[in-house]
C-alpha cells in the first residue's frame, strides 16, 4: 500500500505540479541582469550602448523559443527541460569565464552576447517544457496556473540573491561574478531532478473539482516566502549582515521552498483513497458503461485534420477559442494587436528592469541599493504575477471581465512608474521598483492566458513563444535604440568619457536625472500607445469573453475522464486506476512519454 502510493506521488499531477514550481523559482536568472552588469560594464569596459546590447540578447534569449515550442510539438516535456539545463550550463559558465578574466584575449562583444543568449534561452526551454505542460494538464485553471508559476519566477531573483548573499559571502556591493556562476548551475540542476516527472497528465473529473484549494494552498505558501523575502530584504538594508545570518535566511527559503511538498501529499492522498474506495466499483458497473467516446472525440478531431489539408482554410479560421494552426493564428489580427500591445507594453518595463543598476548609479544611490532595487523588483513581479493570475480568473468567471481589459489597465498603471525614474525625484526609485516589478508580473501571466484561450491549446507550446518574441523587439528598440543612446549622448555631453575608443575600461558614465529623463518619457508615451491597443483588443474580443470560454474543455472532461476530445497532448496518465475509467483518446501528434 505505501508503495503504491510512493508511486502514485513520484507520477502524479500535484508532484509534476511542484516541479514545475521550482524549475520556475530557479528559471527567473534573466531578472538579475541589473546586479552583475556593472562588473560587465567594467571588466570588458563596454559602453551603455554595449552594455544594452548584451542585455539585449539576454532578452532576445530568454523569450525567442519558437524552436523550443516546435521541438515540444514532437518530443516530450523531459527532453525539452533537458536541452534547456545544458544550454543554461553552457552559456552562463562561458559567461562567467569572460566577465572572471579566465578567457584571454578577452571575448568580442558578439561572442559575449552569443553566451548570454544562449544561457538565457534556457529559461524559454524551462518555461515551454514546465510551464505549458501545466497549462496543458489544468486547462479550466490555466489562469490561475500561469499566476502561480510566472509567480515563482518573478520571486527568482529575489531568492537568488540571499544564496549568492550565503554562498559567497556578506556585502551586496562587491563584486558579483560568482553570481553569474550560480546562475548557471542551480537552474540546470533543478531542472535535471525533475526531468521525469514533467509529463502531461489526465486526471478524473472529481479530482479537477478540487483544483482551485490545492491552488489556493500553494499561493498561501508562495505569500508566506515572498512576506519573509520582503522582510529578509527590509532587513539586510538596514542592518549589515554577517555570513551567517545570510546562510539562515538562505535556509529559510529552502525549507519554505520543500512547504508545497506537503499540498502534494494532502491532494495524492485524497486521490489514493479515491481510487482505492471506488476501483472496485468501477469495475462492475464497466459493462454498463456506454462504448468509448472515439466516435466523439474523432468527430472533434477531424476538422482539426482537414485544417491542415489546404490552404484556403487558412483565410477562413476558426472561430475564437477553438484550435488554430499556427499560421492561422499568426496571420490573425488578435495577434498582432496582442503582438503590438506586447512589444511597447512589456517592452518598457523590461527596459526599466534592465537598466536598474545604472538608473541607481546615475541618481545617486549607493551599490548596496541595486541588490534591494531588484530584490523589491522581484517580489512585487511575483505579486503582480499571482493577483492577476487569481483576481483576472474570478473576475472572468464571475462577471465576464474580459483580460485584454485587465492587460490595459495594467499598462496605464505602469505610466507613474517610468515617469518617477524619468523626473528622479529624491528616493522615488523604491516606488518606481515597486510599480514597475508588480506591471510587469500583472500583464505577463494574463498575455499568455489570451493567447491560450483565443487561439487554442492544441499548438500552444508554439504559440506561447510566439506571444514571448515581442518582449525582446521591445527591449531592443526602447533599452538598446534609446535608452542605450540617450544615456550614452549625455554622458558625453557631460564630458565623463575617461579615455577614448576601447581603452575605456571604465565606459561611459552619466550622473544625474537627465540621464535617463528623455528616454523613459518616450517609455512611458509608448506603454500608454500599447494600453490603447490592448482596449481595441478588449473590445473585439468582448463578444467572446462574454460567453463560457471553457466549455468545451468542461464537455471534454464529462466524456473522455479528464482529458479533452480532440485535445489529449501527449496521452500519458500516471495513474492506472484511472485508465479504468475510459480508454484513453490521443490526437496522434505523439506517443506515450519514452521516460515512463
Amino acid at each position: 500500500m505505501a508503495a503504491s502510493f510512493a508511486a502514485q506521488v513520484v507520477r502524479g499531477r500535484w508532484f509534476m505540479a511542484y516541479g514545475s514550481f521550482l524549475i520556475m523559482s530557479a528559471a527567473g536568472a534573466t531578472y538579475i541582469f541589473g546586479i552583475y552588469s556593472k562588473d560587465v560594464k567594467s571588466t570588458l569596459g563596454y559602453t551603455q550602448e554595449q552594455l544594452n546590447t548584451v542585455g539585449f540578447f539576454k532578452d532576445v534569449g530568454a523569450n525567442i523559443g519558437i524552436h523550443a515550442g516546435l521541438v515540444a510539438e514532437v518530443t516530450p516535456p523531459w527532453v525539452v527541460l533537458a536541452v534547456g539545463a545544458a544550454m543554461n550550463l553552457g552559456g552562463y559558465l562561458m559567461l562567467y569565464l569572460s566577465v572572471a578574466g579566465r578567457v584571454r584575449p578577452a571575448p568580442p562583444l558578439w561572442l559575449v552576447c552569443l553566451y548570454i543568449a544562449v544561457g538565457a534561452n534556457s529559461q524559454a526551454f524551462a518555461n515551454t517544457g514546465a510551464l505549458v505542460t501545466c497549462v496543458k494538464n489544468f486547462p479550466e485553471s490555466r489562469g490561475v496556473m500561469l499566476g502561480l508559476l510566472k509567480g515563482f519566477v518573478g520571486l527568482s531573483g529575489a531568492i537568488f540573491t540571499q544564496l549568492y548573499l550565503a554562498f559567497y559571502g556578506p556585502g551586496g556591493g562587491g563584486d558579483t561574478k560568482p553570481l553569474i556562476l550560480l546562475v548557471g548551475w542551480l537552474p540546470a540542476a533543478v531542472s535535471v531532478v525533475f526531468l521525469g516527472a514533467i509529463r502531461i497528465i489526465r486526471a478524473p473529473p472529481a479530482v479537477a473539482r478540487r483544483e482551485y484549494r490545492a491552488f489556493c494552498a500553494f499561493l498561501y505558501v508562495s505569500l508566506a516566502l515572498a512576506a519573509f523575502l520582503l522582510a529578509a530584504i527590509v532587513l539586510q538594508k538596514r542592518f549589515r549582515f554577517t555570513r551567517a545570518e545570510y546562510g539562515v535566511c538562505a535556509a529559510v527559503v529552502f525549507a519554505m521552498l520543500l512547504l508545497p511538498l506537503g499540498i502534494v501529499l494532502r491532494e495524492e492522498a485524497a486521490l489514493f483513497k479515491f481510487n482505492t474506495r471506488n476501483v472496485a466499483a468501477r469495475a462492475d458497473d464497466a459493462p454498463a458503461l456506454p462504448p468509448p467516446p472515439v466516435t466523439t472525440a474523432a468527430t472533434a478531431t477531424k476538422p482539426q485534420e482537414s485544417a491542415k489539408l489546404g490552404l484556403p482554410r487558412l483565410l477562413r479560421p476558426p472561430a475564437r477559442g477553438e484550435d488554430y494552426t499556427i499560421l492561422q493564428a499568426l496571420v490573425s489580427v488578435d495577434m498582432l494587436l496582442l503582438f503590438t500591445a506586447t512589444v511597447f507594453g512589456v517592452g518598457g518595463t523590461l527596459t526599466a528592469i534592465d537598466n536598474m543598476g545604472q538608473i541607481g548609479e546615475s541618481l545617486g544611490y549607493p551599490r548596496r541599493s541595486v541588490a534591494t532595487f531588484v530584490s523589491l523588483i522581484s517580489i512585487w513581479n511575483y505579486l503582480g504575477r499571482v493577483t492577476a493570475g487569481f483576481a483576472s480568473e474570478a473576475l472572468l468567471a464571475r462577471y465576464r471581465v474580459p483580460r485584454p481589459l485587465l492587460v490595459a489597465g495594467v499598462l496605464l498603471l505602469t505610466v507613474p512608474g517610468h515617469l518617477l525614474i524619468a523626473f528622479g525625484v529624491p528616493g522615488s526609485l523604491y516606488a518606481a521598483s515597486v510599480l514597475v516589478g508588480f506591471c510587469f508580473g500583472a500583464a505577463y501571466p494574463m498575455i499568455l492566458a489570451i493567447i491560450s484561450e483565443l487561439f487554442g491549446l492544441k499548438y500552444y507550446s508554439t504559440l506561447y513563444n510566439v506571444g514571448n518574441v515581442a518582449s525582446p523587439v521591445g527591449s531592443y528598440i526602447l533599452n538598446v535604440r534609446v535608452a542605450g543612446r540617450m544615456y550614452d549622448r549625455e554622458a558625453a555631453r557631460q564630458g565623463a568619457v575617461a579615455a577614448a575608443g576601447n581603452d575605456n575600461k571604465g565606459g561611459l558614465t552619466c550622473v544625474g536625472t537627465r540621464c535617463y529623463r528623455e528616454s523613459f518619457l518616450v517609455v512611458a508615451a509608448v506603454t500608454l500607445g500599447a494600453a490603447a491597443v490592448t482596449l481595441l483588443l478588449a473590445w473585439r474580443t468582448r463578444a467572446f469573453y462574454a460567453g463560457d470560454i471553457y466549455a468545451r474543455f468542461k464537455e471534454g472532461t464529462a466524456t473522455a475522464n479528464g482529458g479533452v476530445a480532440g485535445e489529449t497532448d501527449a496521452g500519458v496518465d500516471s495513474n492506472s486506476k484511472s485508465k479504468q475509467q475510459a480508454p484513453e483518446v490521443h490526437d496522434g501528434r505523439r506517443g506515450d512519454d519514452p521516460m515512463h
